[in-house]
């Protein structure tokens, strides 16, 4: 039988990943797609997103096998032989249904480990990895934030080419555009034209040559640009230098952590996104993810946080039969889970 070829979406925290994969399935053009989403948390934030796309109405298939399976123990590159082989196996036993899969990794993940599972014999006979694309928010790139202020950092990579990177962030970073057949800039629209000129200028210094760099607004993009690379990544990975290359195995920063809060109450989102703000000033937190219960509305609030941005829309009504819960996700460097909600228990404008 054909292999199933695989997509790896990779990128960083808030990247939009996630709006990427939605828009995919809401435009499959009848494909079948098994998508894996990893998650770094928790609970499974990006995971239920994905289902409430009203494509995926059902957890499960006519098989019992759950149509989207998250990965919730950790980066997936970390975790391949214990939860993503067996995940695999599953998939692949029934892969004449399917068309094509797409793997979300966590944007902590380094994408070249989970190409390199793709050579291993129980996998290589039935899979291969299609193509490998990176999502990159441009507006933080012209703010300077993930990777630094660009026009400073590539006056040091003129400088000095031998440069070490100061954190392991910048070497993921570095790491996934690598790895990259297709790059893509996502939050171009908040950009005017010189500015996203000058980040895909910079960017273009930091890929492999011959791989395109595409603006993608609200994760809209025809599946003809995101599938049929026929790439066989596994089979080309010299060609993708990585910092870990000649790491036996590769460790992230042992700080980086995440914390899951749950509130049984309701939250003004105006007044939460403004003590979230706070918060993000006084502790090192790179993302916040989560489901808002608002008082007085049907309506679940989606909110996602970057820095100093945040984003929030009311996706789909409270299920009868669900709490409405405030569940946030904290994804920073040594969280600690009584000091973020302590911060947040403080405020006195939490709807009990």
């Amino acid at each position: 039988m054909h292999k199933i070829p695989v997509t790896i979406i990779t990128g960083f925290l808030g990247a939009g990943k996630t709006t990427l994969i939605r828009q995919l399935l809401q435009n499959n053009q009848g494909r079948r797609i098994a998508v894996l989403v990893n998650e770094f948390g928790e609970v499974g934030i990006d995971g239920d997103l994905l289902r409430s796309c009203q494509v995926c109405d059902d957890e499960t298939d006519s098989n019992g096998t759950p149509e989207i399976v998250e990965l919730t123990n950790g980066c997936l590159c970390c975790t391949v032989q214990e939860e993503f082989l067996p995940t695999m196996q599953t998939l692949l036993e029934r892969r004449d249904q399917i068309d094509c899969m797409v793997i979300e990794t966590s944007g902590l993940a380094l994408p070249k480990p989970l190409v390199q599972a793709f050579r291993w014999n129980e996998i290589r006979t039935a899979a291969t990895v299609d193509g490998v694309i990176t999502v990159v928010d441009s507006e933080a790139l012209a703010n300077g934030q993930l990777v630094g202020d660009l026009a400073a950092l590539e006056a040091q990579r003129q400088a000095d080419d031998s440069l070490d990177h100061e954190t392991p962030i910048e070497e993921l970073f570095e790491d996934q555009l690598a790895c990259a057949d297709l790059v893509l800039l996502t939050k171009a629209d908040h950009l005017d034209e010189t500015t996203l000129n000058r980040v895909q200028q910079w960017l273009e210094q930091e890929v492999a040559p011959g791989v395109k760099i595409l603006p993608c607004l609200h994760g809209e993009i025809s599946p003809d640009v995101l599938l049929g690379f026929n790439a066989a990544v596994e089979d080309n990975l010299d060609s993708r230098p990585s910092h870990h290359d000649m790491d036996a195995d590769h460790d992230h920063d042992d700080d980086i952590n995440s914390v899951h809060l749950c509130f049984d109450r309701a939250f003004e989102p105006t007044e939460l996104i403004d003590r979230l703000k706070d918060l993000v000033q006084h502790q090192e937190i790179y993302r916040i993810k989560g489901f808002v219960a608002v008082p007085n509305k049907a309506m679940r609030l989606v909110l996602q946080g970057v820095g100093n941005r945040f984003d929030s829309f009311y996706d789909r009504p409270w299920q009868p039969e669900e709490p409405r819960q405030t569940r946030l996700v904290f994804i920073g460097r040594a969280l600690e889970v009584v000091q973020i909600e302590t911060a947040l228990n403080r405020q006195p404008s939490a709807i009990q």
